[in-house]
């Protein structure tokens, strides 16, 4: 089951994430190095400017939570 959500994940990414093994993914996407901050009941994540996979990362949690498409 995890391999299959992380193809996708790979999938939903880039099309080099797509191709990419598991371990390159578990690097790149799973492995956030983040800082997370609590206010106002609300959880802030804080990625790193010059991480190279932030907009892989961002782009792939807007397609998780994004309203589903109207039927």
């Amino acid at each position: 089951m995890a391999c299959n959500l992380l193809r996708a994940v790979g999938a939903l990414t880039s099309a080099f994430h797509a191709k990419a093994t598991t371990a390159t993914l578990r690097a790149h996407l799973i492995q956030v190095p983040a800082r997370i901050a609590r206010s106002a009941r609300r959880i802030t994540l804080h990625l790193p400017h010059n991480w190279p996979w932030r907009d892989a990362w961002t782009q792939l949690f807007g397609t998780v939570h994004r309203p589903p498409e109207p039927a």
